[in-house]
């Protein structure tokens, strides 16, 4: 993603782990695109709220593939560090299993509460699709804000 950024662009990360975060960071500077990453290491939805507080501009991309039960949480922070016309791309696997909801996993609900907050929301427009691989589940969320 940080290829296809503007020379004046920035690609903000969030890493929950502190060794994952250097792990990126060696492999981001190697390819030469470390001046473009801000990795900001903690869970995510203080780094998202950290963004917020620090009067962070909209971001015209956001995409989250994290801790499926925070995916609601995720929702509304992102949706404060959007504008119309931002795109959300949401990571979907453990959204269905076998075609059906797995009530038990608290993952699958934290995915199918976005994805009913997201249906219900008046902010953004755009779709669910499952896509089927060797897992025999997987998928992903497109969403487009509109104001």
């Amino acid at each position: 993603m940080a290829r296809a950024l503007p020379s004046d662009g920035t690609l903000v990360t969030l890493e929950l782990e502190s060794l994952h975060a250097e792990v990126a960071r060696k492999n981001i500077d190697r390819a030469g695109l470390g001046a473009l990453v801000d990795i900001r290491v903690g869970p995510a939805t203080q780094s998202l709220q950290g963004l917020i507080d620090g009067d962070t501009k909209s971001f015209d991309f956001i995409f989250i593939d994290a801790d499926k039960e925070g995916y609601p949480n995720y929702l509304v922070l992102s949706l404060q560090l959007s504008r119309p016309g931002t795109i959300m791309l949401r990571q979907c696997d453990s959204r269905r299993r076998g075609g059906q909801f797995d009530e038990r996993r608290r993952r699958v609900n934290g995915v199918r509460a976005f994805l009913e907050m997201a249906a219900a929301s008046d902010r953004v427009e755009g779709t669910a699709i499952q896509t089927v691989g060797s897992k025999g589940y997987d998928g992903f969320a497109l969403l487009v804000v509109t104001r």
